[in-house]
């Protein structure tokens, strides 16, 4: 697997990337920041996608980047400062940079997928990262509707085998996590993960829990993501006696795919039952926890689509889970939904 060109690639650009968006967290968050500044987050996704387009084009080309931010948003005059600050974040893994380069590259992220492409989520959780909680940089290869290639850089995570979920490693080394269809998923510390020292990496295989009344069942924390009855009443289903963990971004496949949950479940909102998943928030995550023994499909047991768009638009929802308990939770689901 680590002799592939497009892993060397997708390693190195999620390593950078994660560094990046550390050192803006690093620089741009303080005690003094307001609930409604959101500016470091919104350096660091784009910094960040800047950063792995202008990989991605001195490395692939000819295969486009379905990226989550837009170029024009930073070209309005009131973005000026966010543009200076992109631009001097950018300009310390690429010199020279001007900002109109990282526009450029920004907006090569606006691409419409094709027969092969990559996706990123530059900074999945963005809640979590202006928190200081959990948040990832995501990056995936997608061939004709499959994921080849999947990578998460957990900045917040220390180790997926043992989560401090509730006091994230934010000064630590992070987590990498690198996954191919047949390749098994593998994790390494962020900042020792390099082709220089494979032996830093660990293979993760899911949990053996096959008992509804012991998993351990992950939720967004973002009440606006989930639908959090439905999720209390399916706990209540399964006669689950672990009380669900709220947590951030696609760390949570990373846990699961460790083995230290064993369902994760995305429903619904009421106020937005026509909610489409996008590719970038579950095209990594859910080759990840494949690879290490888990299942993922949507609410009515399907496949995730990455083939038609920006959006899982044939799929309703997310159940992943460690693959034991996965028909229990769509028969579950299906009696709390009828």
């Amino acid at each position: 697997m680590f002799d592939s060109l497009e892993v060397k690639f997708a390693m190195r650009a999620v390593c950078q990337a994660a560094q990046l968006v550390r050192t803006v967290q690093a620089e741009m968050i303080s005690p003094a920041l307001t609930k409604e500044d959101r500016s470091p987050v919104t350096v660091a996704d784009f910094a960040a996608q800047a950063l792995v387009a202008q990989l991605l084009a001195e490395t692939f080309a000819d295969q486009p980047l379905v990226g989550e931010e837009q170029a024009a948003v930073l070209r309005e005059p009131e973005q000026h400062e966010h543009l200076r600050r992109v631009t001097e974040f950018v300009g310390r893994y690429v010199a020279d940079v001007t900002s109109e380069q990282a526009l450029e590259w920004i907006a090569l992220g606006e691409a419409e997928p094709t027969d092969l492409f990559w996706t990123l989520d530059p900074v999945d959780g963005t809640k979590g990262f202006l928190r200081g909680d959990q948040y990832v940089v995501a990056l995936a290869q997608i061939e004709r509707g499959e994921v080849k290639v999947a990578v998460l850089g957990c900045p917040g995570l220390a180790d997926a085998h043992r989560p401090n979920i509730n006091e994230p490693d934010i000064n630590g080394q992070g987590s990498l996590l690198v996954a191919t269809p047949g390749g098994g998923t593998w994790t390494a510390p962020l900042e020792e993960a390099s082709l220089e020292n494979l032996a830093a990496f660990r293979r993760l295989h899911v949990s053996d829990i096959d008992d509804p009344r012991r998993a351990r069942l992950l939720r967004s924390v973002e009440a606006a993501h989930t639908n959090m009855g439905g999720i209390g009443a399916l706990a209540v289903e399964l006669a689950t006696e672990v009380e669900a963990v709220p947590m951030d971004s696609q760390a949570k496949y990373a846990v699961l795919a460790a083995g230290e949950a064993e369902l994760l479940v995305r429903l619904l909102s009421p106020t937005r039952p026509d909610y489409r998943e996008k590719i970038w928030d579950q095209a990594a995550g859910s080759l990840i926890l494949e690879e290490a023994g888990g299942r993922i499909t949507d609410l009515d047991g399907r496949s995730l689509d990455f083939s038609v768009g920006r959006t899982l638009a044939k799929n309703r929802g997310i159940l992943a889970t460690n693959g034991r308990l996965h028909d229990a939770a769509l028969a579950a689901l299906s009696r709390i939904s009828a």
